[in-house]
């Protein structure tokens, strides 16, 4: 997984890049009968697609170590799906009526009859059983006794230039385990690396934005620099903090008290209890209470340098700062991961699930669809699915490139941010002005320009498509209940005529250019660290914005759990109580100016100036109703009241 806070300050994509294969959230995985063994059930998506004859480079040797998770399904998986949808739909008799975390555990978890039978299963192979949890079986062994337990050969498959080992067939279990296995990870190894007991690193170097800026929307109007569109344009804004943000999406006087929000991601700033107080007290948030910020962390991390550990610090500190600034009394729980691989991130949300740690999860992290797993996948989605029957909602940011080609050459969604049971997040820019008031918004999509030479033009405007909002039809979820009769038949069936999942569902500010003002300890040039402030973006940032509004829609509801909202989202559909967001509110293009310093961070190298256009994300467009840039647009004034008495 990556961390999705790409475009985030210079408007370049900076996330940390995640080898990790996404898992492709569908709403779980069927055994299917074995066709060449009644005595065993295929678990299905379990053979990744680049194991293809053609790419097989032939057996691998059977002393080879593997390291697998055995998934269970529980007890009745099907009925935790058919829960998960009657808890959260608003015309369920059965909505609200959530279940306790133990509740939860008994009705759908495994039996320990069923967790015996896998384990010895397992061990009866020939493999050492290395952990158990509530969710899988944690085994490692050789390549022979592997084959042997799933009933498949690994082999050497050869892909994007490298060799990585992979079932020649599905993987199986026995049918005398009646069905307990939900599906099996780790029997390909592309691309896992052996992990290691790291330390954090310190923090990245330090980044800056340059002035002048605007301090609310079009304050400051670039008067010295060539017109865009028509006009004199104004020069990006410093950075908009807490009460601005809550002025725009209608808090009103809730502040989230009473509600809990999690926040997932890799690693953790070893100063974000500083920076988040110190960024509070500089922008009139309220301080931080005693417990009100909470982190629950793994014991080691590994693969530090793959993930780039120190670029994910800005991710919690934004996350952190962003939720504070617009829901200020809620609690906060950060569930750090120790990698940016999906096996630590499932950890990380099933720490939360199985322990109840909030109501509310905010996750600014993702893939790219076309590296999703099925087998992944439905360890997500059931992960996902105990969350709904707990009352937990995911909150997942939809990706900051658009419809993905200028950044993988295929038009694609994200995931998680794919799953039919998460809330995915896309982004947009946001005008606020003087006096708090909230102007318009756009669809999230910048083109960018440089000053000519001269001074006198912007070179090949409008320039070129640097980065966006996430969005677009899924190629492998089907398209859910709640989005059938809102989602235009156009997006829905726009890879398969049966329907799809169409990618995001609600929106809130990400655009770097009308960014959030954060503050975090980063390592100066003279080695020093020292904390500083910055503006950043992405869709990072609208998905812990979103979550905190989602708090203050708790707290409004009497602090009745939301739990997955999607259903309740879509019902609103077309009403007031959102911001109808297009690519052109004012009926002309639209524009503003930066001033970037060369090096990151100071003027001794130079100054960069350009232009960035607004609403112009990739292929994907933000238009009058349902889009797949914005969802069903922004939270407006009444949003949070929308949530009493339901």
């Amino acid at each position: 997984m990556r961390s999705n806070r790409a475009a985030l300050r210079a408007g370049v994509s900076m996330a940390a890049t995640l080898p990790m294969i996404a898992g492709a959230l569908a709403l779980g995985i069927p055994a299917a009968h074995a066709a060449d063994g009644p005595a065993r059930d295929t678990l299905a998506g379990t053979k990744p697609a680049w194991a293809t004859a053609k790419a097989d480079k032939g057996a691998t040797s059977d002393s080879a170590r593997v390291l697998a998770r055995v998934y269970l399904a529980g007890r009745d998986a099907d009925g935790l799906a058919a829960y998960a949808k009657a808890v959260s739909d608003p015309s369920s008799a059965a909505y609200g009526e959530y279940l306790s975390a133990r509740q939860a555990q008994a009705r759908f978890g495994a039996t320990k009859a069923q967790v015996a039978a896998v384990k010895a299963w397992l061990t009866a192979a020939g493999l050492k059983v290395t952990g158990t949890t509530r969710h899988y079986v944690s085994v490692s062994g050789d390549v022979a006794a592997a084959e042997k337990a799933f009933g498949t050969q690994l082999h050497n498959y050869a892909k994007g230039g490298r060799t990585y080992r992979a079932p020649s067939k599905a993987a199986s279990a026995p049918e005398s385990l009646g069905g307990a296995v939900l599906t099996v990870t780790g029997l390909d190894n592309a691309p896992h690396k052996a992990s290691s007991k790291d330390q954090l690193p310190p923090p990245d170097a330090v980044f800056k934005n340059s002035g002048p800026f605007s301090s609310y929307y079009g304050s400051t109007l670039a008067s010295t620099l060539p017109d865009a569109y028509g006009t004199k344009i104004p020069y990006a804004v410093q950075g908009y903090t807490g009460k601005q943000l809550r002025a725009a999406y209608g808090a009103g006087t809730h502040t989230g008290q009473g509600v809990r929000i999690a926040i997932t991601d890799a690693y953790a700033s070893p100063t974000i209890a500083y920076d988040a107080a110190t960024y509070a007290k500089a922008h009139g948030d309220a301080a931080w209470k005693t417990g009100q910020l909470t982190q629950v962390l793994p014991k080691n991390y590994t693969k530090t340098e793959e993930c780039g550990a120190a670029g994910w610090y800005g991710e919690e500190t934004l996350d952190v700062e962003a939720v504070h600034a617009v829901a200020p009394a809620a609690s906060v729980t950060y569930v750090g991961a120790s990698s940016c691989y999906d096996d630590d991130l499932l950890d990380s949300l099933g720490k939360i699930v199985d322990n109840h740690l909030a109501d509310i999860v905010s996750n600014s992290w993702g893939d790219i669809e076309a590296n999703q797993t099925p087998d992944l996948a439905a360890a997500y989605d059931q992960v996902f699915q105990f969350g709904a029957v707990e009352g937990i909602g995911f909150y997942f940011s939809s990706g900051d490139n658009g419809d993905e080609v200028a950044n993988t050459g295929v038009k694609q969604v994200d995931t998680p941010a794919n799953s039919a049971w998460v809330t995915a997040v896309g982004g947009t820019s946001l005008a606020v002005g003087k006096g708090d008031k909230y102007l318009w918004e756009t669809g999230w999509g910048t083109e960018k320009a440089m000053l000519s030479d001269d001074g006198k033009s912007w070179t090949g405007f409008p320039g070129a498509f640097t980065s966006g909002a996430g969005g677009g039809t899924s190629k492998t979820v089907a398209e859910p209940y709640y989005q059938k009769g809102v989602v235009p038949n156009a997006l829905a069936t726009a890879n398969n005529a049966a329907g799809n999942r169409v990618v995001p569902d609600i929106a809130a500010i990400a655009d770097p250019n009308t960014g959030f003002k954060v503050g975090q300890t980063q390592t100066f040039p003279d080695g020093s660290e020292q904390y500083s402030e910055y503006r950043i973006g992405g869709t990072s940032l609208a998905a812990p914005v979103i979550a905190a509004v989602q708090a203050l829609a708790q707290e409004a509801r009497g602090g009745r759990a939301i739990g997955f909202a999607n259903p309740s989202i879509y019902s609103k559909y077309g009403s007031r109580v959102y911001h109808d967001v297009t690519d052109n509110p004012t009926g002309s293009g639209l524009a503003v100016a930066r001033v970037d310093f060369a090096n990151g961070y100071d003027a001794a190298d130079g100054l960069l100036t350009s232009v960035r256009s607004l609403g112009r994300d990739s292929s994907l467009s933000a238009v009058k109703g349902y889009d797949d840039v914005t969802g069903v647009g922004t939270p407006a004034n009444g949003y949070v009241e929308s949530y009493k008495g339901r």
